[in-house]
């Protein structure tokens, strides 16, 4: 085994290592179809079905709070190259004001 085999092993421990540490338990129904779809991706990537859902759910929430629309409130809270910037009256400071409640109480 090479020292570059030995350093992407590593590597991908790693990443594995990282993934998995963040990740709780849970518990959800799904939809019939969604359970196939999903053994199948498992199946398909010779993966565990839960890596499948983590992988998914992430990503899936990841573009959902890109997605949430920035709507300008009437305050100026800074100003950046010359441009004033607006307080955001959209979803996403509610958004995170939830989760900080939720990371203050775990």
């Amino acid at each position: 085994m090479g020292k570059e085999s030995l350093s992407a092993l590593l590597h991908e421990w790693e990443n594995r290592a990282r993934k998995i540490n963040g990740r709780q338990e849970e518990t959800l129904s799904i939809y019939q179809s969604d359970s196939v779809k999903l053994k199948a991706l498992a199946t398909m990537y010779n993966l565990p079905k839960a890596d499948i859902v983590a992988a998914l759910l992430h990503e899936a929430l990841n573009e959902l709070e890109a997605k949430m629309p920035y709507v300008p409130g009437n305050k100026v809270i800074r100003i950046e190259d010359g441009e004033e910037i607006y307080e955001d009256k959209g979803p996403m400071p509610r958004y995170l004001a939830e989760q900080k409640k939720l990371l203050d109480v775990s």
